[in-house]
């Protein structure tokens, strides 16, 4: 479980970027944070992991106080928070294999991490991972070599392999068509179900959260002002969080386009699971 406690951030510049945040997500809660540019989405994920760090307040992550935490003791607690980039953040000459490896870095010393061995049980759990975000006839493909879907079902591949108990997850679908930001949405979705994780998607789509979570936080200049389930959205609300504007559209929920689509269609030519040369990892 996840509880944040009057968390605020305040930057050297004198801008407030959140005021006295308060909220618990529950294990296997997906929660959308949505809200304008400028809202402090962004800064409040990257505070619950003290990539950003935070003025005030206190962030809790089961019985652990992480914004009390030294640095090694955050190092330690990074482990236990899987973070899912909009840009991937994937090492692109690195094959697909070698960047989900890369999420148990924390677990291993320097000299394993550096030449890129990993214990038998972390490679046979990345092979796992991978088969369950359709990524099984990928495995020794470069990341360069992949289209964005792909690259964002890595990343929540390495995300997992750390075997996380909370995900963070930054605007997934921002560089992903309409279809493809669904397939991932549900993804996410279905693996916090099946994982009792809770995870916090800061999503600029409304219509995409009202479709896939079933709580929607809304952050207006730093404050939460909405804290409910999709159908509650009025217009009226997202008047509140965003400003005026006609919303009829967007409180639509978006309906489904039928049968997913094979990313690879754009990408042929995977590469045959070379376990001889991933036996080189161990």
């Amino acid at each position: 479980m996840l509880r944040l406690k009057d968390l605020s951030k305040v930057y050297a510049t004198g801008d407030r970027a959140l005021t006295d945040v308060s909220l618990t997500v529950e294990p296997g809660q997906v929660v959308g944070l949505i809200g304008p540019s400028g809202a402090g989405k962004s800064t409040l994920i990257r505070c619950i992991n003290r990539l950003v760090e935070p003025t005030s307040g206190q962030v809790y992550l089961g019985d652990m106080d992480i914004t009390g935490l030294s640095r090694g003791g955050l190092r330690r607690a990074r482990r236990r928070i899987g973070m899912i980039f909009q840009e991937y953040a994937l090492v692109e000459r690195l094959t697909v294999m070698e960047n989900v490896l890369s999420g148990r870095l924390g677990y291993v010393g320097f000299w394993r991490s550096f030449f890129r061995k990993f214990p038998p049980a972390s490679i046979e759990n990345a092979y796992r991972l991978l088969d369950r975000v359709g990524l099984s006839d990928h495995v020794n493909k470069r990341a360069d070599a992949l289209s964005g879907g792909q690259r964002q079902r890595v990343g929540i591949a390495r995300a997992l392999e750390q075997d996380p108990d909370l995900l963070l997850i930054d605007e997934p679908t921002a560089s992903l068509d309409p279809k493809t930001s669904r397939q991932i949405m549900r993804l996410i979705v279905e693996i916090c179900d099946e994982r009792g994780l809770p995870a916090i998607i800061n999503i600029h789509d409304v219509a995409l959260a009202q479709q896939f979570v079933r709580r929607v936080i809304g952050l207006q200049s730093g404050r939460v002002v909405f804290d409910g389930s999709p159908d509650e959205l009025t217009a009226d609300v997202l008047t509140q969080i965003y400003g005026e504007e006609d919303w009829s559209a967007t409180i639509r929920k978006a309906d489904e386009d039928g049968e997913d689509i094979d990313e690879d269609a754009d990408h042929p030519g995977t590469v045959p699971v070379d376990r001889e040369r991933l036996a080189g990892l161990t």
